[in-house]
């Protein structure tokens, strides 16, 4: 009996290519929303992005479980089913928690629990990878896993800041706006100190005691943390479509 596979490689690559230019797009609103000091704004970015998120983790989980349940690529390339599909299901898993904490608006710190796990198995998946060079493209290949896996592991203490920002009223714009407290004397209180009083009139004191929002404020290494996170996913996104570009030609002119 002849063997026949589908290679759906390609369009595997493409759903991570979109995951990644999804995630860094969504965790620099995030970004600039908690900078702006808008917990509405941030809010609103994470619904929102429980659609693309869940669209993405839908057909993933769904390609993930059929490669892990009936083994796709043929037998004299097995290894390849363990190195693609395992690391496959991971990022599947991934996107369907992250999508369903979108929507429920929970914490997003178990989300990133999770990457975190999954991250650092696919970096040993891809480091296995390239070690037994089972690829044309070993190096092409841990770069791939290495982007995906160290951003999954940077989204823990990314999710960390969110779920600080959102819980902590005295940090976001649900706090009330509180005068801040001058370290010099006003000159323009000190002029009026001097004037005469006119009956019938008042001084507010309004011009000594400026009413501003309160900035939030996280430690520099949270920060840190959140930047690296934003460059490696971005980093991810590039390297899956440096992949792409080598898989698809090939795939397109000599199908399997």
């Amino acid at each position: 009996m002849a063997y026949s596979f589908i290679d759906i490689l390609a369009f595997q690559q493409v759903l991570l290519l979109m995951a990644a230019v999804i995630v860094c797009y969504v965790g620099v609103l995030a970004a600039f929303a908690m900078r702006r000091n808008d917990a509405a704004a941030l809010k609103s970015t994470l619904r929102g992005a429980a659609v693309p998120v869940g669209a993405i983790a839908g057909v993933s989980i769904v390609i993930a479980l059929y490669n892990e349940l009936v083994w796709p690529f043929p037998p004299f390339i097995g290894q390849y089913n363990i190195l693609f599909n395992d690391a496959f299901l991971l990022f599947a898993a991934t996107m369907v928690v992250l999508s369903i904490s979108l929507a429920a608006q929970t914490k997003l710190q178990f989300a990133g629990l999770f990457g975190l796990v999954a991250g650092g198995v696919t970096i040993a998946y891809g480091w296995c990878g390239y070690g037994d060079g089972l690829t044309k493209d070993p190096l092409e290949t841990f770069l791939l896993y290495g982007a995906f896996g160290l951003a999954s592991v940077l989204a823990f203490p990314a999710t960390l800041i969110t779920d600080h920002y959102l819980t902590h009223p005295e940090s976001s714009l649900f706090a009330a706006k509180a005068p801040l407290a001058r370290s010099r004397p006003s000159l323009m209180g000190a002029s009026r100190a001097v004037q005469p009083v006119v009956p019938g009139t008042a001084s507010t004191g309004a011009e000594t005691a400026p009413t501003v929002t309160s900035k939030f404020r996280v430690p520099v290494y949270f920060n840190a943390a959140l930047i690296v996170f934003l460059v490696m996913i971005a980093l991810a996104a590039v390297a899956a479509l440096l992949y792409l570009n080598t898989t698809l030609p090939a795939h397109m002119a000599s199908p399997p």
